[in-house]
Formats: structure tokens, C-alpha cells, sequence
């Protein structure tokens, strides 16, 4: 399977998938670590996180794959949302919680 591939497979068998420097208990970029605590305050609580810095492959080509050069990277439903700008802007306005509701839902 190629690295793209295995980008595909993480976005396919998980609905919310953040690709991010560090982990969610200890992030390793303060942008990584805002969006975090934005999916924490949006309710979701089972994601699939994966660290960038652990997985040189993903870094070199998520942002091909995602057509999104930096990091972190917001997936829900095999959709990129954004970064931590938008992440933050769509929590704000409440359109997270009901992202991640729809996801817990579902």
C-alpha cells in the first residue's frame, strides 16, 4: 500500500481524523494544541489523532494529498475541514459542536 493509500484508509475508517504535530495529551505546536481543545470543547472525545512527527511519510505527503500545506489537518467525514484557523472560526460559531454531534450520532 502506498502512503497515500494509507492517508486514504485513515480518513476512510475513522469519521473525524486529525493530523497534528504531537499528540492530543501532549501537542507538540501551539496550533495543534488549539485544536485540540476546540474538538475537546465541541464534544468530541474519540478521534483518531495521528502525530506527523512520528510519521514522516504523512508529513512529506499530506499536504499533496490534501492540497493544504501545513499542519494541523482536520478530517470529518473524509472531508478536510482546514487547519487551526478554520477549526477555531467554525467552533466559534458553534458549527463544530454540530459537526461532531452529527458524527456521534451517526
Amino acid at each position: 500500500m502506498s502512503i497515500l493509500e494509507d492517508i486514504q484508509a485513515e480518513i476512510d475508517g475513522h469519521a473525524i481524523v486529525l493530523f497534528m504535530k504531537g499528540t492530543p495529551q501532549f501537542p507538540m505546536c501551539g496550533f495543534s494544541s488549539r485544536t485540540v481543545a476546540a474538538l475537546r470543547e465541541a464534544g468530541a472525545k474519540d478521534y483518531r489523532a495521528i502525530n506527523v512527527l512520528e510519521t514522516p511519510e504523512i508529513r512529506a505527503n499530506l499536504p499533496r494529498f490534501s492540497n493544504w500545506p501545513t499542519f494541523p489537518q482536520l478530517f470529518i467525514h473524509g472531508e478536510l475541514i482546514g487547519g487551526c484557523d478554520i477549526t477555531l472560526e467554525l467552533h466559534e460559531s458553534g458549527e463544530l459542536s454540530r459537526m461532531v454531534a452529527e458524527v456521534l450520532e451517526a
